[in-house]
């Protein structure tokens, strides 16, 4: 069984649905990421988890016991915020030890569970400080030790890294996917980031129009697409509209622009309009009249970001965005015709949103 269990779970506010019948399995010790944009549903979805919202319909199971309309507080859970809604007049070892406090923990045993918290997050030394003294990955830290004081059962993160800086925030995902491991604690993360999912989840629910359009590891939802809004929310990808001309067991021959590309269909029913993905860092510059060269195009823009480049090339096929790792070489300059190649691996093909293709 699993340790935590969404069985049918939906949320209406009247007219409108923020949750559509999900069904959601958590394993004891997992890491699952809720990712998905604005509105998706994912933080009213950790609400519900959380017991702040009720569902309209469904049922809760956490470890086999119906939580669903259970009060939040029964619930042995540890809730970090956005906001970390740390208590200014409290010092780090107040707020770290307040739900202890309220849960009648004598002074001695509550010392010693706050120094046992601040030392996971690595605070020690700081318990007498006030939270306006700190910085933002501090404040953060003490928002994680609170919620780690408490030794939940399961711990909730509502887009705790959101107002820290980009290098602040990479670190951060390393060292709390460090104690989560560490703990062995099961954790649930809302998040919009990709790469904040992607670097600390051992699975990923991908979030659109309150459902989960995705559920797989990182490297599956990354890699292997199931609907279009999974493959152009998760990453950058090259979006080829096309048509399938026939299809074998492996493969399907869609026509793109008047060219055709084999591309796996891994299983799924292609038929009629479809889109072919393919991701920037597949595609390979390549000299035009080189063996292999699956269009030809020019540069429009050339950006370098560091450790690679990002190039538009304007094709038969449509426009295409190419990343290139920075091999200590520049790629060439704007306006020069080059030939794009890659593998037919690396194709993915996707019925298009509506169209389900002759019957």
């Amino acid at each position: 069984m699993s340790f935590l269990t969404l069985k049918g779970i939906s949320k209406r506010y009247g007219d409108f649905t923020a949750i559509e019948q999900i069904d959601l399995d958590v394993e004891r010790g997992e890491f699952l990421s809720l990712l998905g944009p604005s509105g998706c549903g994912k933080t009213t979805t950790l609400q519900m988890v959380a017991g702040f919202v009720t569902p309209s319909t469904g049922t809760i199971l956490l470890d086999g016991r119906d939580i669903t309309h259970e009060r939040p507080e029964k619930r042995g859970m540890g809730v970090v915020f956005q906001s970390y809604a740390l208590f200014p007049h409290m010092t780090v070892n107040g707020n770290v030890g307040f739900g202890l406090e309220m849960r009648n923990m004598k002074r001695a045993a509550r010392a010693e569970r706050v120094a046992e918290a601040l030392d996971l997050v690595r605070l020690n030394g700081l318990g007498g400080r006030y939270p306006k003294e700190l910085s933002g990955g501090q404040r953060q830290r003490v928002a994680i030790a609170r919620a780690l004081a408490m030794r939940p059962e399961l711990l909730l993160l509502d887009e705790p890294m959101s107002n820290l800086d980009a290098k602040l925030r990479e670190e951060m995902h390393i060292e709390l996917r460090s104690i989560q491991k560490r703990l062995g604690i099961t954790t649930i993360l809302v998040t919009h980031d990709q790469v904040e999912a992607m670097t600390m989840s051992d699975r990923i629910a991908v979030m659109h129009r309150g459902t989960i359009a995705q559920l797989s590891t990182p490297f599956e939802a990354y890699e292997r697409p199931e609907t279009p809004f999974a493959s152009a929310f998760l990453g950058k990808t090259n979006l080829l509209p096309g048509a399938v001309l026939q299809r074998n067991a492996r493969c399907a021959e869609v026509n793109v622009a008047g060219t055709t590309l084999k591309v796996p269909h891994e299983g799924r029913h292609v038929q009629g309009e479809v889109n072919v993905y393919i991701r920037p860092e597949k595609v390979h510059l390549a000299a035009v009249d080189t063996a292999g060269v699956r269009a030809t195009g020019r540069i429009t823009t050339r950006v370098f970001t560091g450790n690679q480049w990002l190039l538009l090339i304007d094709t038969g096929l449509g426009q295409l965005s190419v990343a290139q790792p920075n091999n200590g070489a520049p790629p060439p300059d704007e306006g020069a015709e080059v030939g794009v190649a890659w593998s037919d691996d690396d194709l993915r093909v996707l019925q298009k949103e509506g169209n389900h293709g002759n019957a």
